[in-house]
């Protein structure tokens, strides 16, 4: 008699022979996307609900990196941190103040002569329509004329609340500057106090490596500001010497609008630029406007091949893609004050980040970055004081 063969259990089937690798990694993969997605997406809600909070202290940031060299040097000096404060905040407002002085005051003295350049070159319009290739009636011109008004009187309402929303905006910008302004003093005054302050949340084991990491970011937000205005003269004063030879009136606050906008990269001088060429064809005409495209055009031109490489690369090194990126999304996100902030954040992080996985700042020198101890001072400081 023979036996039956004995029957062997089943292994268990594992699902990890069954989903292909592939797949498996690729959901790996999905989640994780999936969650610093959500991560980032849940920064940027909390960052635009407290945004009146947050861009005047980012703006109050870059300012600081202005004005704190100053104020380092006068204290080497040996003046007190106060008093250095407090002079180079004076003197930065003054300059500020006398700034926008001199360009309201230059706008209301070339205004007339605008009105006047405006008013002929209206009237040449008008006569090229009527005489020109065109060839329309005096009629169809009084009638388009009496269809703008009447599309304005049936859009009083919205108007009007547009200047209502205006008045607030100037309200808030008000309050904003103040918030700014008291931000920035504390910033100058106790910077390094606040800085110590936020050490001391970090890690013993790592606070020395996130120390150097963050005085390395703030020194890349120097350099920025520092080569950003170095960018923004060149572009001011080159575009306002070829307005001031083409004769267009409000040469010098045009000017100064080109200065301000190059503090937005790329797009800023572009759309200031397009404001003066716009200034140009409407008071001097077309081949006036087409002589300032062209100062425009070789304006940017240098600033984009020799400006911005030479000062802006070797101060953040931040590849162009990444400088457009930026942009967009601080533009998309908090409008022109995330422009303006976008880069400087992105350069921020890019140092911080640098130093953070760098080997040459595991074992930083003294000399080189004073760094915290476990206490959240100077090493040394004790026995100074």
């Amino acid at each position: 008699m023979t036996s039956e063969p004995r029957k062997r259990p089943l292994a268990p089937l594992e699902v990890t022979n069954v989903v292909p690798r592939g797949l498996r990694v690729a959901a790996a993969l999905a989640w994780r996307l999936a969650v610093v997605a959500l991560a980032l997406y849940g920064l940027m809600l909390v960052a635009g609900y407290f945004a009146t909070v947050l861009i005047p202290m980012g703006i109050a940031l870059l300012l600081a990196a202005l004005m704190v060299p100053g104020v380092d040097k006068l204290v080497e000096w040996r003046l007190k941190k106060g008093l250095a404060a407090a002079i180079v905040l004076i003197a930065g407002l003054a300059v500020i103040g006398g700034l926008l002085t001199f360009v309201i005051s230059e706008f209301s003295t070339g205004l007339p002569q605008l009105q006047t350049q405006v008013a002929q070159s209206l009237e040449t319009i008008k006569a090229w329509l009527i005489d020109g290739p065109l060839h329309l009636r005096q009629e169809q011109l009084k009638d388009f004329l009496d269809n703008i008004i009447e599309t304005i009187k049936k859009n009083q309402a919205e108007i009007t609340s547009g200047a209502l929303t205006t008045a607030a905006s100037i309200g808030e910008g008000l309050a904003g500057f103040i918030l700014t302004l008291f931000i920035l003093i504390f910033f100058l005054y106790d910077g390094e106090g606040i800085w110590k302050f936020l050490c001391r949340g970090v890690p013993a084991n790592v606070r020395e490596r996130v120390d150097v990491a963050g005085r390395r970011s703030f020194a890349s937000l120097v350099s920025y500001v520092r080569a950003t205005a170095a960018v923004a003269v060149v572009d001011a004063v080159g575009i306002g010497i070829g307005l001031a030879i083409v004769g267009v009136p409000l040469a010098v606050p045009l000017s100064a609008l080109v200065f301000l906008g190059a503090f937005i990269p790329i797009i800023g001088a572009v759309i200031a630029g397009a404001v003066a060429v716009l200034v140009a064809l409407v008071a001097n005409g077309f081949v006036a406007s087409l002589i300032v495209l062209a100062i425009v055009i070789a304006v940017m031109q240098l600033e984009s091949h020799i400006l911005q490489p030479w000062l802006l690369g070797r101060a953040v090194r931040l590849h162009p893609l990444a400088v457009v990126l930026a942009i967009t999304a601080g533009l998309v996100a908090a409008g022109i004050p995330g422009a303006l902030l976008a880069v400087p954040l992105l350069a921020v992080l890019n140092a911080g980040i640098r130093s953070l996985l760098s080997d040459r700042d595991r074992h930083v020198d003294g000399d080189d970055v004073d760094v915290l101890d476990d206490s959240g001072s100077r090493p040394g400081s004790r026995a100074e004081e």
